[in-house]
């Protein structure tokens, strides 16, 4: 798992793709000016070298499997292979050095798969995950609970079989102690991964399984046992807002606002299954949604959605860490349900009606981020 161990008030930055490269230009040359050791006037002593280490997360919005999906991945020996959908955006998770995904359906090992509004999946999801480099699944939506108890003991069970993290949902008090708080090491940077969802659409947490939903009194209590003497970066994923509207409601700004007072360093934001702005600065990121990372809505703003890349950067001659955001807009083409991101959707080869769809949704896109 690449190493790993595991144990707003932001400046708003949603602007045109020209301006967001000259402003990370401007941020690294500020940032090294920072770092810069001088020395008097006239002594020719080397100023020493300063080291910084940088960590590079990737996270994808809902990985949704309706029943169509299904259908497509299975292969002409009845088993199910989800590699042709992703294999254009894999690298990008496998590069990371923490990749992170929204999975937004249960996994089965009955083959009794269904889709909306209860979605069970084949394990092929999960296999498909280890390929990609996955190293952390948030569990924390409103599917979580569409197969009770089996449906959540099956899921962590597969996702553990392949050494892939989890936290939002837990299938006991052990879980629970060990990962609700999910502490991840990379490069000498300390995090601490917390998920919490609005609900599970009327469906009770089944017996002796926990959930995270959307307390502030619980998030305020977990997020206060974090020792931030051993812990440098907070991350909150936060299942949220209202679906379909491509701006951020009051209630996702109040909870934003209160996630950084009580220290939250990263939010990412998932649900709304449409893209929403981001936000970032040099010390704070708060991504509103995601999108679909893959799924079979097609209808406009709903066909795609953002694969969110944070820099995070610690030099030892500055007091805590740094942040660089950047945002790659990814739309899923069928048949095959490949995610394409645009360093390949705007050359490959695809129907009129398809290329059509494409641009619309790469326009609408970037129009909303830089607004």
């Amino acid at each position: 798992m690449k190493g790993l161990s595991f144990g707003v008030t932001t400046k708003k930055w949603y602007l045109c793709a020209t301006m967001k490269h000259l402003l990370r230009i401007l941020t690294t040359a500020f940032l090294l000016l920072a770092i810069s050791c001088t020395t008097p006037s006239g002594d020719t002593t080397t100023s020493p070298t300063v080291a910084c280490d940088t960590v590079r997360l990737v996270f994808g919005g809902d990985f949704m499997q309706h029943m169509p999906q299904v259908v497509a991945a299975r292969t002409a020996d009845g088993e199910y292979d989800y590699s042709r959908s992703t294999e254009y955006v894999a690298p990008m998770f496998r590069n990371a050095d923490i990749a992170v995904i929204n999975l937004e359906t249960t996994i089965t090992t009955s083959k009794n798969y269904s889709g909306y509004p209860c979605f069970a999946s084949p394990v092929a999801v999960v296999e498909e995950f280890d390929a990609m480099g996955i190293d952390v699944a948030l569990l924390a939506n409103n599917h979580c609970c569409d197969r009770l108890a089996r449906g959540i003991d099956t899921t962590i069970e597969q996702l553990n079989k392949h050494n892939i993290a989890h936290t939002g949902v837990y299938t006991d008090s052990v879980d629970y102690a060990r990962n609700n708080i999910l502490h991840i090491e990379s490069h000498g940077i300390r995090f601490a991964i917390v998920n919490y969802t609005y609900g599970t659409n009327g469906i009770n947490t089944p017996k002796g399984k926990h959930v995270n939903y959307i307390d502030t009194t619980a998030i305020k209590r977990d997020l206060r046992t974090i020792n931030r003497d051993s812990v440098e970066c907070v991350i909150a994923c936060m299942h949220w807002g209202n679906e379909y509207e491509r701006r951020e409601n009051d209630e996702q700004r109040r909870l934003a606002k209160m996630l950084q007072r009580e220290g939250v360093d990263v939010i990412i934001g998932s649900h709304p299954h449409v893209v929403q702005p981001f936000y970032a600065d040099s010390t704070n990121v708060v991504f509103y949604s995601l999108g679909n990372f893959v799924s079979n809505q097609r209808k406009r703003y709903t066909d795609g959605g953002l694969i969110a890349e944070v820099e995070v950067i610690k030099c030892d001659t500055i007091e805590g860490l740094r942040y660089r955001a950047k945002a790659h807009p990814i739309w899923v083409l069928t048949p095959g349900y490949r995610i394409l991101p645009r360093t390949v959707g705007d050359t490959l080869t695809m129907p009129e009606a398809s290329r059509q769809a494409y641009e619309r949704f790469m326009s609408d896109t970037e129009q909303l981020l830089c607004n």
